[in-house]
């Protein structure tokens, strides 16, 4: 599944940059093709309005033909480049040939403005189209020539170009596929790259479904076979009392309360992960809370021969869920007696800082191992893979304990080392902050 989602990621961003390039690059050849033909156009205009003043026309002061000169001068003793006939190549100085046409007459250069020079039979075919074409730009496709018309006291000045000072974009569209092939090609590597480290939470977030599902499905699956042998017993023996089989009803009941117990944990983090309306929050006294907990751990400390010490700092207030908050600091103290080492020890420190509260509970005992300390707020992870839920939970309790954190702007840490054994920090704003 990964492998596919990383090659559609990667086909994806490759068709996007294709597109792209093709776009952009696309975009500059037609406006490159665009103003070349409108330098044509100029280099036209300006030759067929000087034609017009040299024979006294009225065209008015045209431009010059932007640093051509005229060809008078330039072609004494040479013969202009022909144009026309779809030759290819571009010439950058736009070579112009200019007709005139007086009375009906055959077409006549205009040899102080005529740059270039048109074959007879091209010469012919473009006149011949031209005879009742309007005035203006245009394009003779068939002919390569681009021309412009213009007629002023009985004379009409046909100007010629060859299309060929228009097709630079040609060679700039090869440059430009050369460039976007060699763009796709370091682009696919890094795409390939980024892929990897992009797909990364979503690979974590697979193997944790999957080890979610399976631990889940065990989970429920033990109870369930409990209930279902308890059930079983109880429907082979009808005649007896339930009196005389309460293990097999109690046996029933218990199983049904950790069932109960794994559901509502699988709903609280269900509800934290969907971002769900926040819980009411209050102002309380968190030394009140943390001291109520430990009350309650007082008996369960001293049948596992663990001391339960701590140290309070008074009257540190924090705005909070009274419930939610409970059930964090009961998670910790339960954890640290559980796993402290017989005739260890549980301290609990609760401190105020300017801006934050840090409640910390270590226990005494053997310590995380540093490749499981990174995953022990995972959901369903247990350090020793041997241990069942009757005697390590579920594995959602802290799990359970720093979403409770985040929901109320904090954090849980978990620092361990065989010298002071294991600590868990919980740091919550303070109220007044």
């Amino acid at each position: 599944m990964l492998k596919k989602l990383r090659l559609k990621f990667v086909a994806l961003n490759m068709a996007t940059v294709a597109v792209v390039l093709a776009v952009v690059f696309t975009a500059i050849c037609v406006i490159d093709h665009q103003q070349s033909v409108a330098r044509v156009q100029e280099a036209l205009d300006a030759a067929v309005a000087h034609a017009g003043e040299t024979a006294g026309g009225p065209f008015g002061g045209g431009d010059d033909l932007g640093g051509q000169a005229p060809a008078g001068t330039a072609s004494e003793g040479a013969t202009p480049p022909e144009i026309g006939g779809k030759r290819g190549g571009s010439d950058p100085a736009t070579p112009v040939a200019v007709f005139s046409v007086s009375n009906g007459n055959a077409l006549e250069a205009v040899q102080t403005r005529t740059t270039a020079s048109l074959a007879d039979g091209v010469l012919a075919q473009a006149a011949e189209q031209l005879a009742d074409a309007p005035e203006g730009f245009g394009s003779l496709d068939g002919l390569g020539l681009f021309y412009e018309k213009r007629a002023a006291a009985g004379t009409v000045y046909l100007a010629f170009a060859d299309m060929s000072a228009a097709n630079g974009w040609q060679t700039l569209a090869l440059t430009l596929a050369g460039v976007g092939v060699a763009a796709l090609a370091a682009f696919l590597v890094i795409s390939v790259f980024f892929s990897r480290w992009a797909l990364r939470p979503v690979e974590r977030a697979w193997v944790q479904q999957r080890r979610f599902v399976a631990d889940a499905s065990h989970d429920l699956k033990t109870p369930l076979t409990v209930i279902l042998a308890n059930t079983s017993i109880l429907l082979e023996r009808p005649e007896r009392s339930v009196a005389s089989q309460s293990q097999w009803v109690e046996s029933t009941q218990h199983e049904a309360e950790q069932m109960q117990s794994l559901v509502g944990d699988l709903l609280l983090l269900a509800q934290t992960d969907e971002g769900a309306e926040k819980p009411p929050m209050e102002r309380l006294d968190l030394t009140d809370l943390v001291e109520g907990e430990l009350l309650q751990f007082e008996s369960v400390a001293f049948e596992r021969k663990v001391e339960l010490r701590s140290q309070l700092e008074p009257g540190v207030a924090v705005c909070g869920n009274a419930p939610l908050l409970r059930k964090l600091a009961g998670t910790l103290l339960d954890n640290a007696c559980k796993y402290a080492d017989e005739g260890g020890s549980v301290d609990t420190e609760l401190r105020r800082t300017a801006r934050q509260v840090e409640l910390a509970v270590r226990n005494t005992g053997s310590a995380i191992a540093p490749e499981d300390l990174p995953h022990v707020f995972d959901r369903f992870y247990r350090a020793d893979k041997a241990r069942t839920c009757d005697d390590s939970g579920h594995g959602l309790g802290l799990a359970i304990a720093r979403a409770i954190a985040e929901e109320h702007g904090g954090t849980l840490s978990a620092e361990s080392d065989e010298t002071s054994g294991t600590t868990f920090t919980l740091t919550l704003p303070t109220a007044e902050s």
